[in-house]
């Protein structure tokens, strides 16, 4: 690789940090048919997409680097931090990692992956008792884990935009959306009235200021982000060895930073 693109080529932090996600996803999804595994490997796929291009290759940045170097010509486009492309685009300065656009992005991810967390909680007690799952993220929309994979994609997008995952994006969105409504259709055959109920009085992936729990609520909830780390932390929340797991790994993209910055 030349050294135009010295900063990039660290393939086991792809490595790494895409597992680290995948593994915090499965652990509060648990897929099981194959269309849970559909969807879930189109959420994977987003992210190695997007962390091959954050560490691997900039694939996006090679290819507008032209365009790019004319309309900000001050700008390294080959150093790691402009893969911040909205941070320096928008002429914010100093570390990216602190510029509003990470800020923001942080919020959607964290928010997201509570909110899968505890959609998943809800949705496994409702299958063991064959109940509609109807409270926690249920009672504000119906369909709150893809609104969390959602969620998580877009604040990706906002941190680090690439030319494949803004295609990826409309696409996975409409997937998930296909989705649902098939799950709708299997829950109105298996559980009746009771799902036809809820589903006409909450709504699919946005909740309405109607909701039992109010929008302010909700968005409160999302910045809470140090629940994220109070539930990924207890052992006895998720089965098998996960969190051990997800421990090891963020261990390792640690270290594997220590070893980036020691080459410089």
């Amino acid at each position: 690789m030349n050294d135009g693109f010295s900063d990039y080529g660290w393939w086991s932090l792809v490595v790494i940090n895409s597992l680290i996600f995948i593994v915090f996803a499965f652990s509060f999804t648990r897929p099981k048919s194959p269309r849970d595994w559909r969807s879930f490997g189109a959420f994977s796929a987003f992210l190695v997409a997007l962390f091959t291009e954050m560490y691997g290759f900039p694939l996006t940045i090679y290819l507008f680097s032209g365009w790019l170097s004319s309309r900000f010509p001050e700008v390294d486009w080959f150093a790691h931090d402009s893969g911040h492309l909205l941070e320096m685009m928008f002429g914010w300065g100093g570390n990216p990692h602190i510029g509003p656009f990470h800020l923001v992005s942080t919020v959607f991810v964290l928010g997201g992956f509570i909110l899968l967390a505890l959609a998943w909680r809800v949705l496994y007690r409702a299958q063991r008792g064959q109940t509609v799952a109807m409270t926690g993220p249920y009672a504000l929309v119906r369909h709150p884990q893809y609104a969390a994979f959602i969620l998580i994609m877009f604040g990706f997008l906002l941190q680090w935009p690439t030319l494949l995952t803004l295609l990826m994006f409309p696409i996975l969105v409409f997937m998930y959306t296909r989705l649902a409504q098939h799950e709708e259709r299997e829950a109105l055959a298996g559980l009746g009235e009771e799902y036809r109920g809820y589903r006409n009085r909450t709504p699919a992936f946005f909740p309405g200021f109607g909701s039992k729990l109010r929008l302010g609520t909700a968005v409160l909830f999302i910045l809470a982000l140090p629940a994220v780390i109070a539930f990924t932390s207890a052992p006895d929340r998720i089965e098998g060895n996960a969190p051990a797991l997800r421990h090891d790994l963020i261990q390792a993209h640690f270290d594997e930073l220590r070893r980036m910055g020691t080459r410089r």
